[in-house]
């Protein structure tokens, strides 16, 4: 069975984003992209325009020093250009360690993520985690 291409785009931008290629990834998102981030942590909010979501991507790594790791389990998609997807993230900041099943929930315009929306399993581990 093939996998639907709006699954497989998700897959390359995890693929890219594990392996650091942010000129990959903004590649595979619209211009005007929006990140939208839940919480109350300097990390939250609406992170607009395809810069300020690299930018956010490259802050994970920055404020985690590289320690930052993604593993897919699932991702599907609705043939009506939304995907959704599910991962753990682990992460090690200072003295602070982070382990949390997260889902993002795409939009696909023209073949291209134009929306992601972040789902957190504790909102308020995350704040903890990002202060």
């Amino acid at each position: 069975m093939a996998e639907h291409p709006d699954c497989a785009l998700i897959r390359r931008g995890y693929a890219a984003f594990g392996s650091g290629d942010m000129e990959t990834l903004g590649s595979l998102m619209t211009a005007d992209v929006v990140h939208h981030v839940p919480g109350s942590s300097p990390i939250s909010g609406h992170h607009k325009g395809r810069d300020a979501v690299l930018q956010l991507y490259r802050r994970f790594g920055e404020e985690t020093n590289g320690t930052m790791l993604i593993e897919l389990e699932a991702v599907l998609a609705d043939g009506r250009g939304h995907v959704m997807s599910f991962h753990t993230s682990r992460a090690d900041r200072g003295d602070h360690g982070l382990e949390m099943r997260e889902g993002l929930f795409f939009t696909i315009v023209g073949g291209k993520i134009s929306d992601i929306d972040q789902c957190l399993e504790d909102i308020d581990e995350s704040d903890r985690f990002w202060n």
